[in-house]
């Protein structure tokens, strides 16, 4: 049986330990769907701050993360979330456009880092001290709440986005590339939201 990790405050523990006072977590959600921006998150939380149920965005129900949302932003000393368009994605590559929505969220800060944890295994390239952490949003409380920001926050633009574009039914893919939304932008076409560098593969 895999063992059942939840976040710690380990990591930012040993920032500070290292002579980096203030730490945040940075994370993205949406590189993988076809339509849509990228968001980034960074959030700097008070040391041990408690909050029960927060752990990666991808193992919680929408309701919940939707919870964890408003704590979150209550509870943290500094939060930011920032995004990069599907216009930049497809001029700059979905990796590149990731990092710019990561500087983003790093300089809507009002509380700057001295040392940011980002989820996964690429630094990118922020005015601080980096540390990747593979699978961070399951292992820093800091990552973990940041998945959270990006992840709400780019599920209620899709939201939004399905009003404007009912004909996709946004609200139930949320732009990624399911057979529906296949089957949608077949019929349809491509909107302006859509990533275009994405749907090369389409036959």
């Amino acid at each position: 049986m895999a063992e059942k990790t939840s976040p710690t405050y380990d990591f930012e523990r040993q920032a500070i330990a290292d002579g980096y006072p203030v730490v945040c977590g940075i994370d993205e959600a949406g590189r993988g769907p076809l339509a849509g921006p990228v968001l980034a998150a960074a959030v700097v939380l008070p040391l041990d701050c408690e909050i029960p149920g927060l752990n990666d965005s991808k193992k919680l129900t929408e309701k919940k993360r939707e919870e964890l949302f408003d704590i979150i932003v209550e509870k943290a000393i500094s939060y930011s979330v920032a995004s990069s368009s599907e216009k930049e994605i497809d001029d700059i590559n979905i990796l590149k456009a990731t990092f710019l929505a990561m500087n983003r969220a790093y300089d809507g800060l009002a509380v700057k880092p001295d040392k940011a944890l980002i989820d996964g295994n690429k630094k990118p390239g922020l005015p601080c001290e980096e540390e990747t952490v593979v699978k961070g949003d399951a292992k820093s409380m800091s990552i973990a709440a940041a998945s959270i920001l990006a992840k709400v926050s780019r599920d209620r633009y899709m939201l939004e986005m399905a009003k404007l574009y009912p004909q996709y039914q946004f609200e139930k893919h949320k732009g990624y590339g399911t057979a529906l939304h296949y089957q949608m932008i077949r019929e349809n076409g491509p909107s302006e939201i859509h990533r275009m560098t994405f749907l090369k593969k389409m036959h």
